[in-house]
């Protein structure tokens, strides 16, 4: 997700608070947020398929999905 639609994201909020959003920029509201939601899913889904643990007696253990 890049910086413009953060700030788009932001602005929306903004305005929500102050004045009122119409249907067509609430629904736009709702798209960007889940595509955020997605991106930051991801983004730990990655982190953690990449973090190992180590258990007491020194071995790696990999952290997966169960």
């Amino acid at each position: 997700m890049n910086q413009q639609k953060i700030d788009r994201i932001n602005e929306l909020a903004r305005k929500s608070k102050s004045v009122g959003l119409t249907d067509d920029e609430k629904a736009e509201q709702t798209a960007l947020r889940n595509e955020y939601r997605q991106s930051v899913v991801g983004n730990l889904r990655s982190e953690l398929n990449n973090t190992y643990v180590m258990t007491p007696d020194g071995k790696k253990r990999k952290i997966g999905t169960k």
